[in-house]
């Protein structure tokens, strides 16, 4: 069964309409309907709310559903990360001048003092 089906149960068994849950968690009812239509996997927020709400332990959502509503989230997270990691890399691959040369102006900038003494004992024979 999946979860917004089991959500849906849960709800109408004790006599909540989805008006009435959403007002309770703080969530907007098209939320509340895109869950229970299975349309979307619901955030750690949502299930946190929906079930302080429903007073049910949030084990029982998980062991109704047949994936784990958090895997969703989890693998949003990576395919975003691997779309930083890619562009990151084009910006690095078309700009790697222009960053090698700002990073060689910051340590420089804050090396100064000790390339200043280090050009001075050598100036001076030390």
């Amino acid at each position: 069964m999946e979860f917004g089906t089991r959500l849906k149960e849960i709800r109408t068994s004790l006599n909540l309409s989805q008006k009435e849950l959403s007002e309770q968690t703080g969530l907007t009812l098209r939320t509340i309907q895109r869950i229970e239509n299975n349309e979307v996997k619901p955030s750690l927020y949502s299930l946190k709310v929906i079930g302080e709400v429903l007073k049910t332990d949030l084990s029982e959502f998980n062991k109704t559903s047949e994936t784990k509503p958090y895997e969703f989230n989890l693998t949003l997270k990576i395919t975003d990360m691997n779309q930083f990691l890619n562009d990151l890399k084009t910006l690095v691959m078309t700009h790697w001048k222009t960053i090698f040369l700002l990073v060689l102006v910051v340590y420089l900038y804050t090396s100064y003092t000790d390339i200043k003494s280090g050009i001075m004992d050598a100036w001076t024979g030390k």
